[in-house]
């Protein structure tokens, strides 16, 4: 069994504030790696979004442990509130109609239909990451710092009997 399935999502959230806590950079570069981490997390790159955060930190030289940190704000808890937010608002701004499913699926139908969703889905992205970015990067300037004086207890571990 892997440790993610014996691990709560609570401790997992706990370990990655502890992870974001203690590194080692300045508050301005490990605020721009997360501000950098969520933009990329709210893009329709599901799948390969770490890899593309930490290959984007890495060629701007900015944090590459807090940009993959930052990618986490699309969970699968959160993905598809975001995702259906983001869609809604690029179709909004370009003016198109809602996709509905095809009565006969071909080929063009598919490719129309795709298009259809994934284009007014990365607009939506592209805003909805630019304002995210920036404030995640307000809020992780301005509470780094206050988070570093915290003391964090350890978790509890169950005893093992002997």
């Amino acid at each position: 069994m892997g440790i993610w399935k014996r691990w709560s999502y609570i401790r997992q959230f706990k370990l990655n504030v502890l992870r974001f806590i203690r590194l080692r950079n300045s508050p301005d570069e490990i605020a721009k790696g997360f501000a950098l981490g969520v933009f990329v997390g709210l893009t329709p790159t599901m799948g390969v979004q770490i890899p593309i955060a930490i290959f984007l930190a890495f060629l701007l030289k900015e944090n590459k442990l807090a940009a993959a940190l930052g990618v986490w704000v699309t969970n699968p808890l959160t993905a598809p509130f975001i995702y259906a937010l983001e869609y809604e608002m690029g179709r909004m701004l370009l003016g198109m109609e809602r996709a509905r499913l095809p009565e006969e699926l071909s080929f063009g139908i598919v490719r129309d239909l795709g298009w259809g969703v994934l284009l007014p889905l990365t607009v939506g992205s592209l805003i909805l990451g630019t304002i995210c970015a920036a404030i995640s990067y307000a809020l992780a300037l301005r509470f780094l710092p206050v988070l570093r004086t915290w003391r964090i207890q350890r978790w509890p571990r169950p005893r093992r009997p002997r």
